[in-house]
């Protein structure tokens, strides 16, 4: 049977692997290290493979230190596939592909990640990642679309250990302003924190703006400015 296919391995997970054994000491310990070299170095055979195996290796590592679910690492190496056969990678940073190709799926799975969420934890600069995400955006036409803040809410409602009824509450402000057309040209991720943060007041829940804000990654006034709206 064999392990199943994943697209996070430059072959598939077709390959076989020497494994580790802890019992083997001494002359045939080294011996099964250098076979185990040997053999890595014979899997991978052209330019395009290492540049996967390196891709897929700091896709995987952020994956996990973002806490993202299995499906999103499978689809970023899948999106990193197609923009390497579309010849997108020419003259730029692997590492800023590695974090736009993560980004731009949790944009299309709607999964709420920010772009300073993505770029602290990647190895990727901002400029690397702006400019891999817009190739990937422009030439295969991705179906990111605008994000919506109530896919903030849960989080940043579990980050500032509000009520549910809190998070209920924000959740139908972020709604409304988004149906009303409030949310053009704002910071989602803000307009979610100032949605807790009014739910919050509203309860007479604790909750400060500089809280909301530090969570969101935005300054208070960012808060302050979409507080007064909902106000209004």
């Amino acid at each position: 049977m064999g392990s199943p296919l994943t697209q996070s391995r430059h072959d598939r997970g077709l390959s076989t692997d020497i494994g580790r054994a802890t019992r083997v000491k001494g002359r045939k310990r080294r011996r099964l290290s250098r076979m185990r070299t040997q053999h890595n170095r014979a899997q991978i055979s052209t330019k395009r493979e290492r540049n996967q195996v390196y891709a897929f290796t700091e896709i995987r590592r952020l994956v996990g230190s973002l806490s993202l679910p299995k499906h999103v690492r499978e689809a970023a190496c899948s999106l990193f596939r197609t923009a390497q056969e579309a010849d997108l990678l020419r003259g730029r940073s692997l590492e800023g592909f590695a974090a736009a190709t993560v980004y731009a799926t949790c944009r299309t799975c709607s999964v709420s990640r920010t772009v300073e969420e993505v770029v602290d934890a990647a190895k990727a600069t901002e400029d690397e990642h702006r400019a891999a995400y817009r190739a990937l955006n422009r030439e295969l036409d991705l179906p990111t679309g605008p994000i919506h803040p109530v896919e903030y809410v849960p989080r940043y409602a579990s980050e500032l250990d509000v009520s549910d009824a809190v998070r209920r509450t924000a959740e139908t402000y972020a709604r409304r302003l988004r149906e009303s057309g409030e949310t053009a040209g704002r910071n989602p991720s803000g307009v979610a924190a100032a949605c807790l943060y009014t739910a919050a007041h509203d309860a007479d829940a604790s909750l400060t703006q500089q809280a909301a804000a530090d969570v969101a990654g935005v300054t208070p006034v960012t808060v302050r400015n979409t507080f007064r709206l909902l106000q209004e």
